[in-house]
């Protein structure tokens, strides 16, 4: 019988529902915020002010089903699966890029479709693609990670989907890198050249501040790529144009005080904050719920991380701690980005918040990634 009991003991597994209730407030929170931040304009644009609320929840029960399925699905098939998903993820941005089914929005080609139809965001499968291909790559390339040959595999493999990614969406392509770099920092053993590409980076970000007018007249630069740089050091001398939705967001959090106005009472969202539900929500989470409010959810994202943490330790191999370190590494990025932006800490440079922007297809393959990463939790077994 003791033994019987310790094979039972053993042979029970972990589920992280901590996790899963992080998932689930998160998701319920955006409703809430989405509805306060675009009932205004949804009821002066479209005569319905839950429109937006509506076509979220939505997909946000779809996102719950997708996400059961993949968290029951083995993610040691990912092996097989992982050249079919970058075959495709190249073949998604191709379309959006060069042929008539990438659809404008903005200046801007970042969505497929047909015609009026808008599908979804190639982007958001290229993300789930390349951390599942990463995951595989140094899982088959463990021994030899340090060698230059495996990073020019890397190189060759990230390139042409981030490349095809920049050309319409430099914050996407700038996650996009940074998850494959992120995966490949933890499972090297060497760091020193990381600290060395990491200098070089901030060197580059430095040069392309200070001198943003001539790399534009030099090509290397976009117009409006350097025209976000100037508003970005100075958003008050473009209160009209580049920076007004900069400083209207700024004059959001700065009116919250440290309790805000109340759930429901910004003025800032009644027409001054462009798309207030989609990338400068915080803003409105800033006025509505103050400093206090905005604190909580940081915290609830970074106890989001230290779970992924958990799991990534825990995982019962190296592809599934890889494939939730690329998760955790690409949650991470998209909230710093979105929360530097909306206080002008860095340019502006268009990424939702994680569970709480209006957005489907970003919603839908976020819940797609939760249940690759609650899928390995699944797999972790008590001792």
């Amino acid at each position: 019988m003791a033994r019987t009991r310790i094979r039972k003991k053993r042979g029970t597994y972990f589920f992280d529902y901590t996790l899963l209730f992080l998932i689930i407030f998160l998701s319920c929170f955006g409703l809430v915020m989405i509805y306060s931040a675009s009932y205004y304009t949804a009821q002066l644009n479209l005569g319905d002010g839950a429109y937006y609320v509506k076509k979220q929840a939505t997909i946000l029960l779809g996102g719950f089903v997708a996400m059961y399925v993949v968290s029951r699905f083995d993610y040691h098939w990912y092996v097989k699966l992982a050249p079919l998903a970058w075959a495709l993820a190249l073949i998604l941005m191709i379309l959006v890029n060069f042929t008539p089914f990438g659809i404008e929005r903005n200046g801007k080609k970042r969505w497929l479709g047909y015609g009026s139809t808008t599908l979804f965001q190639p982007t958001e499968f290229v993300k789930i693609a390349l951390i599942v291909v990463t995951a595989v790559l140094i899982v088959r390339l463990v021994r030899y990670l340090d060698r230059w040959q495996s990073i020019v595999i890397f190189c060759a493999v990230t390139l042409p989907l981030g490349g095809l990614v920049l050309m319409n969406n430099l914050s996407s392509g700038i996650i996009v890198c940074g998850i494959v770099v992120a995966m490949y920092f933890v499972a090297s053993r060497e760091k020193k050249r990381f600290l060395i590409a990491a200098i070089v980076v901030i060197a580059l970000g430095v040069a392309a501040v200070l001198m943003a007018d001539k790399l534009v007249d030099w090509n290397i630069l976009e117009e409006y790529q350097g025209s976000r740089i100037l508003v970005w050091q100075n958003p008050e001398e473009y209160p009209t144009s580049g920076g007004y939705q900069v400083l209207q967001g700024l004059y959001a959090i700065g009116s919250g005080g440290f309790f805000g106005k109340g759930l429901g009472n910004s003025v800032q969202k009644l027409g001054f904050v462009p798309e207030a539900q989609n990338d400068m929500i915080f803003s409105i989470i800033c006025e509505e719920l103050g400093l206090f409010g905005a604190i909580c959810v940081i915290l609830l994202f970074l106890f989001m991380l230290y779970r992924f943490m958990v799991i990534a330790n825990n995982a019962p191999d190296l592809l599934g701690s890889m494939l939730v370190v690329g998760v955790m590494a690409q949650i991470a990025l998209q909230v710093f980005m979105n929360i530097a932006v909306v206080t002008n800490f860095m340019p502006n440079t268009g990424v939702s918040l994680p569970f709480i922007s209006y957005g489907g297809t970003s919603l839908l393959f976020l819940m797609v990634e939760m249940g690759m990463v609650l899928g390995v939790s699944r797999r972790i077994r008590f001792e």
